[in-house]
């Protein structure tokens, strides 16, 4: 089959023809037929510190999509050929603490599809039947292929009490865009959302921002319409360290800071003024609740309130890697995906 390759520990990845997977008793085969990009991805493309130190290549890149199951393993019963899927990319053990405790997100054990082994840049990809989530038949493969940073955000987001809330989201990467269109389903009074890219303050406006405005406009944009006190609830979604130094000082005494970002390096933070005097409560987002966030999903969709479809900006085949990187990293695409059938 044709996959990309994360071949050697350099810049860039190949296309290459490799053995289909084989699939354990426990295991489905997917027919890939769409594929996120996501800016893990990119980290590896470009081999990176953060890929240099996690990542072991030979291995097939990519981590969100959706496909038709071909195959079945001889122990799987839910699962059946034919069945339009996506699947939670965690692969986790099972049997840890925090698996048999209800989280299963935090497992310290867990196997990333695209990172940790083979993933969904690929014609084929072998999936554990218990991650598989079936899609809708009204749900396009092009949305099953992003449920994965979907989710993310809907985790961000529904971990807060949105409904009737005041909203600031910092970042309007693919994942905060989603963020603005959840927060606005799920009731939120006024959504604000900050970032430096006029193409997704557009795209934020689209999915149902009130306000959309550059990172030196925030703080007059929150006054203006919190009496003055903050928003109840920040989405920190870029990882910049003014970003996230500017989401604790705009929060309201007792409200709440939803961490999803992560920055590049350490940063000074002033406990003391920005956390503990305000009697704020911080919350780090990882993946998904595995599998209370994939239900949100469906019933959000399912609802009809919320349609990511124009988060969608750029689509290539396989072959054009290099130029979904290199869309990604222009700033001027929202969610880029892959075509693969």
């Amino acid at each position: 089959m044709k996959a990309l390759v994360k071949e050697t520990a350099a810049p860039s990845f190949k296309l290459k023809d490799v053995p289909e997977p084989s699939i354990r008793d426990d295991e489905v085969l997917i027919r890939v037929r769409r594929a996120g990009v996501c800016g893990t991805d990119v980290h590896i493309y470009e081999w990176d510190d953060w890929a240099r130190g996690r990542c072991h290549p030979p291995f097939v890149v990519g981590h969100e999509f959706a496909g038709d199951v071909s195959r079945v393993g001889s122990l799987v019963t839910d699962v059946h050929v034919g069945d339009r899927v996506t699947a939670e990319g965690h692969i986790v053990d099972g049997r840890c603490l925090l698996c048999r405790t209800g989280n299963s997100h935090a497992c310290p054990y867990t196997k990333v599809i695209g990172v940790d082994r083979d993933g969904c840049f690929a014609e084929y990809i072998a999936m554990p039947a218990t991650n598989v989530w079936h899609l809708d038949d009204d749900i396009s493969y092009d949305i099953g292929g992003i449920h994965d940073p979907m989710g993310n955000a809907f985790h961000t987001a529904l971990t807060a009490e949105i409904p009737g809330a005041t909203v600031l989201i910092t970042g309007c990467g693919p994942i905060g865009i989603f963020a603005v269109g959840i927060c606005r389903a799920a009731g939120a009074s006024r959504i604000i959302a900050s970032d430096v890219n006029e193409t997704r303050l557009a795209l934020a406006k689209q999915m149902g921002a009130d306000d959309v405005v550059h990172p030196d406009e925030v703080e007059r944009t929150v006054k203006q319409h919190t009496d003055g006190l903050g928003v109840d609830v920040v989405l920190e979604m870029s990882g910049v360290p003014s970003a996230i130094h500017q989401a604790f000082a705009l929060v309201r005494p007792a409200g709440r800071v939803q961490m999803l970002g992560v920055p590049a390096k350490p940063m000074q933070f002033d406990f003391a003024t920005e956390l503990v005097f305000k009697g704020v409560t911080v919350y780090g987002v990882t993946g998904r609740r595995m599998y209370e966030t994939w239900i949100q999903m469906t019933r959000f969709l399912r609802s009809h309130e919320f349609d990511p479809t124009p988060v969608i900006t750029h689509r290539f085949p396989l072959e054009c890697a290099d130029e979904a990187i290199h869309a990604i990293k222009s700033g001027a695409a929202g969610k880029v995906i892959f075509e693969i059938a």
